[in-house]
């Protein structure tokens, strides 16, 4: 689990995040959802690291993450995933060269024990065979896919997702949420999904937080968003005609 208690962020004048407390639980799809400049993604930057918060606390079960030595947080990290918006893939490496990279980076193995485990990876993906594709050969969707297999390369115990959907077809965007969803239950990673996308709100939120205006609006699961009366909320999701008809019928019923 990762719990985050009272962050505070600034930049100079201008407070982005208020005192926001969450807890991200284990082997549970947490997402962080809200309008842009709600806070998303600086609350999310923080959490692996790349931002100090001004103030408040985050621990990685019983690990703070903000007082650890370099070595502590050095082993930490490798037990951090993070799939990127873009893929973030480079074009210069095969997709075996992608996958193993954080694997030549951090660990002792052999050449046959990476071959193995980014075949299984790319095997739990569905992709077996582009090993020696290169990104620009394949669609967008096995781009993203090929991220995942490179964020769970390591066995990681947090996995974070920055907008997993984006630009993607709503087809391959619902491939994408059941391989997060699947690999996050069988796992138990604590999975931490920053996203816009209504359909992974309602399939595969187990937790969904909600920000508004720096602070921490609404938390609860899929099945309450369509009965929650919170304001910032309804006025977040149900923004499209359809969705508002969703919710009628789901209060009606």
């Amino acid at each position: 689990m990762i719990s985050a208690k009272n962050i505070t962020k600034s930049f100079g004048e201008t407070e982005v995040l208020k005192g926001i407390s969450i807890d991200f639980e284990a082997g549970k799809n947490n997402l962080i959802i809200g309008k842009s400049g709600a806070g998303k993604t600086v609350l999310l930057k923080i959490l692996v690291g790349l931002l100090k918060p001004t103030s408040g606390t985050i621990s990685y079960n019983s690990l703070n993450f903000l007082d650890l030595h370099h070595k502590q947080l050095q082993n930490l990290r490798l037990e951090v995933g993070m799939l990127f918006q873009g893929s973030a893939l480079f074009d210069s490496m095969t997709v075996e060269e992608n996958i193993r990279f954080p694997m030549d980076m951090f660990t002792s193995m052999t050449r046959k024990e990476k071959k193995n485990r980014v075949n299984y990876c790319l095997e739990r993906v569905n992709l077996s065979g582009i090993n020696n594709s290169y990104p620009s050969e394949i669609s967008g969707g096995m781009q993203k896919r090929v991220g995942i297999a490179r964020s769970i390369v390591l066995k990681p115990k947090y996995l974070f997702c920055d907008e997993p959907n984006s630009g993607l077809d709503p087809k391959t965007s619902i491939v994408i949420d059941e391989l997060i969803k699947d690999i996050t239950y069988e796992n138990n990673i604590t999975t931490v999904i920053n996203t816009h996308d209504m359909n992974s709100v309602l399939e595969i939120g187990d937790k969904i937080n909600l920000l508004h205006q720096g602070k921490l609006a609404w938390q609860g699961s899929k099945t309450e968003v369509l009965e929650s009366k919170n304001e910032e909320l309804v006025d977040f999701i149900f923004a499209s005609p359809f969705l508002k008809k969703l919710r009628g019928k789901a209060l009606n019923s």
